[in-house]
């Protein structure tokens, strides 16, 4: 399959401000890229670049072989799609949300009703048609959203952080839907996210963008495996940490991290080696329980952040780790600052560079 949309030494400068610098990146036909980095590392702008709504200050944008220019940029904005991670709704029906692109493209009426039952079935919002769309959960409104840039049916999807702050339900039917219509429509998808496990699971390739430059672009298991600089230098702050590693007898690898804190992995490495285990890993428990992950730690919680859905925790085990828990989970478990947790995670889950 040929390039579905491709950029060559794209900048992007607002004031003093270079948003995006220098980047070359070719997506391909009916693959999912995310686009992986830190909150205000370029993202956002150059997905806007590629749905063809922003215009570069410097280099060419092309799409399936075509240079964008002011001729065709009409004509190419219709095949693509973009959904924000601030879903803006018009103040009317799940239905009429749906079916707006479709009116604007003055499709027949009965087109539009088969069209509009279709998108709003796939993403899970049966009998919600006339529902008002403001009035929705948070999770419910994205995926009108979603299901408003699906019925258009464009041969590229773009997605702002979809499902930041959503709570696992409606996190996980959104993920769904993505890899639903990528594998049975092969519509192209490029997802922006900072969220590291589903960076791991989703798409076919990961592009690292740090500081509005291009990174490594691989596959998953690759970018992960490998725990790169650039992976690591944004991923820091969340469980990457360097330390002294042995084979031990039973064949697993034990890394010395300090303050008498050693991580058991599933490498054969040795010497000074860096390991980094995603927050979404860790389990987090009042008490210790029996469990075949080799890795348990007592701590106590040192900083609590709510992000909605879920809180993130930093937790004290001689060494700081940061784990992810849902906001059920926490108040469940009626967690404050300086509460003693048990953190549990598998070898496996370890990854080693």
């Amino acid at each position: 399959m040929g390039n579905i949309v491709e950029l060559r030494n794209v900048t992007k400068v607002y004031g003093n401000l270079t948003a995006v610098d220098g980047i070359t990146l070719q997506v391909s036909e009916a693959e999912i890229l995310a686009l992986l980095g830190p909150n205000g590392s370029g993202k956002s702008t150059l997905l806007k670049m590629l749905a063809i709504i922003l215009q570069p200050s410097t280099g060419e944008v092309y799409f399936q072989g075509v240079q964008v220019n002011e001729r065709n940029i009409e004509q190419m904005r219709m095949e693509s799609t973009l959904v924000f991670q601030k879903t803006v709704l018009f103040t009317s029906s799940v239905y009429d949300n749906v079916a707006y692109g479709l009116k604007i493209r003055k499709l027949p009426k009965r087109t539009i009703e088969e069209e509009v039952h279709k998108a709003i079935e796939l993403v899970r919002l049966e009998g919600f048609e006339k529902r008002q769309a403001k009035k929705l959960s948070g999770g419910e409104q994205q995926r009108v959203a979603l299901a408003r840039a699906l019925v258009l049916k464009t041969k590229l999807l773009l997605l702002d952080e979809p499902t930041a702050n959503l709570d696992p339900k409606n996190a996980s039917i959104v993920e769904e839907v993505i890899g639903t219509v990528n594998r049975e429509r092969k519509t192209t998808v490029i997802i922006a996210t900072h969220n590291m496990l589903q960076a791991k699971n989703l798409p076919t390739r990961i592009a690292l963008i740090e500081n509005g430059r291009m990174g490594e672009v691989g596959k998953p298991q690759d970018i992960f495996g490998r725990l790169s600089r650039t992976f690591a230098s944004f991923a820091a702050v969340e469980n990457t940490l360097t330390g002294e590693a042995r084979i031990a007898n039973d064949g697993t690898t034990l890394v010395d991290i300090g303050n008498g804190v050693n991580i058991v992995a599933v490498t054969r490495k040795t010497g000074k080696i860096s390991i980094f285990i995603s927050p979404d890993d860790i389990i987090l428990s009042k008490i210790a329980f029996s469990s075949s992950a080799r890795n348990s730690f007592e701590g106590s919680v040192i900083e609590i952040v709510d992000m909605n859905s879920v809180v993130k925790l930093r937790v004290d085990v001689g060494k700081f780790f940061t784990v992810h828990i849902t906001r059920r989970s926490f108040e469940e478990m009626n967690i404050n600052l300086g509460s003693k947790v048990f953190l549990t995670f598998k070898a496996s889950s370890v990854q080693v560079n």
